[in-house]
């Protein structure tokens, strides 16, 4: 139904599509079907108790959590996102396209506690805690935390990499024009940026100190200046090479 709504409103206005490339497919396919479902699992995954609270402190701790389901929920959104952009511009389900988006819905359902455990244990807040004689995380165990969360950040994106790749690799059929095989090329090397700096923190987890292990955690806030300079060498080679058009 979202997904309706979306191409309905471009639909309504073309004219505002971003990253000048046409879009190919104008109605929802079996396996974005199939995908929507994943994601809605997943979020219901993410959902910080499926039992109602017995006690305030409970329903205390349980609101706690709010924040980080709120920053799990919207990288979700953005991983959904990047695919329907996918499909509706190049329209490909073929048994390639089949296996790599079914790589990515296996891993989003495998990391969902992962992320939702890395993001609660950073992110919460108030002081309501359940007694519990285990600690959240030794400083030992830091390291692997890392190492985990990097290997789940970095797989989603190198399949969103290969789709683009391969979304290249089929330009004559899919009939891209240079602008378009140039703004799909934009896409795939900023998911390769988006693969690279997540193996960046995984080396920084396995060679730090365990006391200092958690810093390489801080890797990932270079992904917002990096793409933004990125995006801006890439605007100006776009100028440079359709201004004149």
């Amino acid at each position: 139904m979202f997904r309706k709504k979306l191409i309905e409103r471009h639909e309504k206005n073309p004219h505002k599509a971003r990253h000048h490339v046409r879009w190919r497919s104008r109605e929802v396919m079996r396996i974005e079907a199939f995908s929507d479902a994943v994601f809605a699992f997943a979020v219901t995954l993410l959902i910080v108790s499926l039992e109602v609270p017995e006690t305030f402190d409970e329903l205390m701790h349980i609101m706690s959590g709010f924040l980080a389901f709120a920053v799990s929920f919207l990288l979700l959104m953005q991983i959904w996102y990047s695919q329907y952009i996918y499909f509706r511009r190049y329209g490909i389900e073929d048994t390639y396209t089949i296996v790599l988006n079914s790589i990515m819905l296996f891993f989003i359902l495998f990391y969902v506690y992962p992320l939702k455990f890395l993001f609660r244990m950073m992110l919460t807040i108030g002081t309501v805690q359940i007694e519990t004689d285990k600690p959240i995380i030794t400083l030992d165990q830091v390291p692997e935390l890392m190492i985990i969360y990097g290997l789940g950040f970095a797989s989603i994106y190198l399949i969103l990499f290969l789709l683009y790749r391969y979304a290249v690799k089929k330009s004559a059929e899919l009939e891209l024009d240079e602008k378009e095989i140039f703004n799909t090329k934009t896409k795939m090397y900023l998911y390769s940026i988006n693969t690279i700096i997540p193996l960046i923190t995984i080396v920084a987890a396995l060679i730090l100190p365990e006391n200092l292990a958690g810093l390489s955690g801080y890797i990932y806030f270079m992904l917002g200046p990096v793409i933004y300079i990125y995006y801006k060498v890439r605007g100006n080679r776009y100028k440079k090479l359709f201004s004149t058009e």
